[in-house]
Formats: C-alpha cells, structure tokens, sequence
C-alpha cells in the first residue's frame, strides 16, 4: 500500500512541477520577472532542508507586477494557458480545461491581496532559484504567509519554522502584528 501511496505523491509532486517549469518558460520567454510565492515557495524551501517534511499545494501562486498583465496574458497564450479574472483572482488556466485549483494564481506586488491583510505583496527584488524557479526570499515568504495567516498559511508556517529557517534575524524584522501571529503558531505547536 505504501507503493501505491507513494505513486500518487510522485505524481502530484511532478505535476506542480512541470507547473513552475511552465511559469519559468512564459516568463523567461516574454523577458518578465516572477516569483514563486505560497505554498510552493513553502514546500520548495522545507523540503531543501527536510525533503520529508513538506506539504504540497494544488496551484502555483506567482508574485508579479500589475503593469506586466497584458504582457503575460500574451505571453501565456502560445503555453496554452489562458487569463482569467474569477472571483477577484487573477489567474493563467489551461484554456483546454480550465481549473481555478490547477492554476497560475497572479499576485501583484505592491498591492494587498485583500483589503483587511496588514501588509501588501513584496515588491520582486532578489530571488532564491531552486529545482530551475526563482522564489520569494524566505523573509518576505515568511511575511506573506503571516499576512494572510489562514489554515493552510499556518501549516506552512510550523513547517517553516520546524525546518529552522525562521531564524531570529527574520523574526525581529517582523511589525509586531506578525510577530504576534508568529507566536500564536508556535503556542499551538
């Protein structure tokens, strides 16, 4: 049964992938930059250091610039993948089969994804490429995630944390409204 199992995490393991990879083409493609942000990002970097300790996404989220919309939109097109706005997400599908949880999902820097979030999404500086994608800085990773703040935000988070790489360094960086969220997922450990 293991086996079984196995196959079906290698599975959705190498579908994510073959995701970013797309992401990584359509960018690099139309010369636009990306970062890879949520519970990719998340899994990319824990599984780095525990490759056993990461939880995986059904979607890829990318940070990008609002003025870059159309660019991308135009540039996904030869990929098969379509722009979509659906529910107040921006997002690139498959047009052959749309799927909202299979998706690029697009966040824009300098914006907040929600009104009520306490910060907006970082704005794209320096990245940290791995497995071929260039990632969110773990801080602002960290940021994100403590910003949103829901279920899943904090699974990643314990994640992040039991791996080590929310050091002391990113956590006195922290406003003290995510520095009291960090807090609460450690007391619930």
């Amino acid at each position: 049964m293991a086996v079984f199992d196995n196959a079906f995490f290698e599975e959705r393991v190498e579908q994510l992938f073959d995701l970013a990879e797309l992401v990584e083409k359509i960018f690099s493609s139309a010369g636009l930059e990306y970062r890879i942000v949520g519970g990719l990002a998340a899994y990319l970097y824990v599984e780095e250091i525990d490759p056993e300790a990461g939880r995986l996404t059904r979607d890829v989220d990318v940070a990008v610039r609002r003025e870059d919309l159309d660019k991308i939109a135009r540039a996904a097109e030869p990929f098969g993948l379509e722009h979509r706005h659906l529910a107040g997400v921006d997002m690139l599908v498959q047009t052959a089969k749309p799927s909202a949880r299979r998706a690029i999902h697009l966040v824009f820097t300098g914006e907040k994804v929600r009104p009520e979030y306490p910060e907006p999404t970082p704005e794209l500086g320096t990245y940290r490429e791995i497995k071929g994608v260039r990632l969110i800085p773990l801080a602002d990773l960290v940021r994100m995630k403590l910003t949103s703040f829901r279920a899943n935000d904090e699974a990643h988070l314990k994640d992040l944390d039991d791996a080590g790489l929310i050091t002391p360094e990113i956590e006195a960086a922290l406003p003290p409204v995510l520095a009291d969220r960090l807090a609460r997922v450690r007391a619930r450990g």
